[in-house]
């Protein structure tokens, strides 16, 4: 009789968790692994308070962890819990710097430690700005109307006329700019696609039927390659910073974006419209866009740019 193939063991020594866990546990051993690497430690009650189960779980479920990485782990019976090792390597992707980040700024604008998977959080601090209008009741019906593929009829506050005025929209997509929501949306009256700001829609007055579908918004579906490098003018040392700060290779970091986002993206970076170097202090303008020639094509006129 063939003897069956045993499958090789992951760097820890067992089998990586794969699909054939249930849902509720691999999240269970998610947060295992991401207070083991953030918080340096996890125990039982870490588990029972955050996802409501039984202790007895709670147990079976670090007991499961402990099967996969034994050496990320050990006990420790003064502190009653389980304490990070200098060998720990994390076993999910959930665990990465990024989700940290997330948290703490998750954590600053919601003070709720039991519902964070920090448990207890370091002090973090956001910068503030304005607050800006986005009606409850607004999104809803926009969410819907994305949902179900229609059109709105709404009243809309532009700032290119003084009075508002009644347009059908149909809406596709949701867009933030780093500070304000848009809906990416079909107008109606102006036959084109146009950003349109939540908080300027003054009421919905129902669904409409719906226009063209975001398969024609040509802007929206076509990707444009950014490429970054640092001010050529800035000495090597801050050159290098800039290359660290922007996890650049090679001197340049690419990004991809959407036409329709290309203003937007150009404003956050503080490129205003693809500036290159030239007439810029480097110390104005840590980054330069080196294929501005490239995308000068793309831009247009900002009253185009939102309605």
């Amino acid at each position: 009789m063939k003897k069956s193939k045993r499958r090789r063991p992951n760097r820890a020594g067992k089998r990586p968790a794969g699909a054939a866990r249930r849902w509720s546990q691999q999240r269970r051993l998610e947060l295992i692994d991401f207070r083991l690497r953030w918080a340096g430690q996890v125990n039982r009650s870490d588990l029972t308070s955050f996802f409501g189960i039984s202790v007895p779980q709670a147990s079976l479920d670090i007991a499961s962890y402990v099967e996969l990485a034994p050496r990320n782990l050990e006990y420790d019976r003064a502190s009653r819990a389980y304490l990070a090792t200098p060998e720990f390597r994390a076993l999910y992707a959930t665990s990465g710097s990024q989700p940290f980040l997330d948290e703490l700024l998750a954590g600053a604008a919601v003070d709720e430690p039991g519902g964070s998977r920090l448990g207890s959080r370091p002090p973090v601090e956001v910068v503030p700005s304005p607050g800006r209008r986005v009606p409850a009741d607004v999104l809803a019906t926009v969410q819907q109307a994305i949902r179900t593929q229609q059109g709105l009829s709404v009243t809309y506050q532009s700032l290119t006329r003084p009075e508002p005025t009644r347009r059908v929209l149909s809406p596709h997509a949701f867009v933030f700019d780093g500070q304000r929501w848009h809906v990416r949306a079909y107008c109606h009256a102006q036959a084109a696609f146009r950003d349109f700001v939540i908080g300027r829609i003054l009421e919905v007055h129902g669904l409409a039927p719906a226009g063209l579908g975001p398969d024609r918004d040509t802007r929206w579906n076509t990707l444009l390659r950014l490429v970054l490098a640092p001010h050529p003018e800035l000495p090597p040392a801050q050159r290098r910073a800039i290359e660290l700060d922007y996890d650049m290779r090679g001197g340049q970091a690419v990004l991809e974006c959407r036409e329709a986002l290309l203003f937007y993206v150009l404003e956050r970076l503080g490129l205003r419209r693809g500036a290159g170097a030239a007439g810029i202090a480097p110390e104005a303008q840590q980054i330069v866009l080196v294929n501005a020639g490239e995308l000068e094509r793309y831009w247009e006129d900002d009253a185009r740019r939102v309605a």
